[in-house]
């Protein structure tokens, strides 16, 4: 028995499985390609605005600890950052001194260390990178692909359901114009 709400389905799982294969992975490179072009300008204004900079240790900052940005890679040097009260030239000669967070083991008065600044020889953070910049780009690539092929099978469900009601509906209608006697002997059903 093939009814034209099947054809209908199939028609509805054949459009949303083009929109999954085709149009999602589409949507998802698009997406990728504006994130990556914005965070290589991104990287780019971020390595205009900010230098690598030579710092003094003055003395560990009070309540100076140890503290690992991840703990499962805690015993690599990368791992552990530690702050300091250090004085260093600002881009206009100016000295500063101020609290940073290093990654250096050595962190004696007197021990040089490198931190990052602004124009303004103010501390700032580390300036992301391309390779960063292009794995975040990805991901968020993969995430509108993910995203528009889960919404395409929520779309699909949905009308799928509709349809489903709709011909429940019309079966129930097929019932009643049959009404209660059916089946039985001489009432021309």
């Amino acid at each position: 028995m093939c009814r034209s709400t099947d054809r209908h389905e199939a028609w509805v799982a054949l459009l949303a499985l083009l929109v999954m294969v085709l149009a999602a992975p589409v949507l998802g490179w698009v997406c990728g390609s504006l994130t990556d072009d914005a965070l290589q300008q991104a990287v780019r204004s971020q390595h205009a605005e900010r230098r690598l900079t030579s710092a003094v240790v003055v003395r560990e900052s009070s309540g100076a600890s140890r503290f690992a940005r991840d703990p499962e890679a805690a015993v690599t040097e990368e791992s552990t950052r530690t702050s300091v009260v250090a004085g260093w030239r600002a881009p206009d000669g100016t000295a500063r001194t101020g609290t940073v967070s290093t990654t250096s083991e050595e962190t004696a008065p007197g021990t040089r260390i490198k931190i990052w600044t602004d124009e303004k020889g103010r501390p700032a953070m580390r300036p992301m990178d391309t390779s960063t910049a292009h794995t975040h780009a990805v991901l968020a690539g993969i995430g509108v692909t993910l995203l528009a092929g889960g919404l395409t099978e929520v779309a699909r469900r949905l009308v799928v359901w509709r349809m489903t009601l709709r011909r429940y509906a019309r079966l129930d209608r097929a019932w009643a114009e049959v009404g209660p006697d059916w089946g039985r002997t001489g009432t021309g059903s």
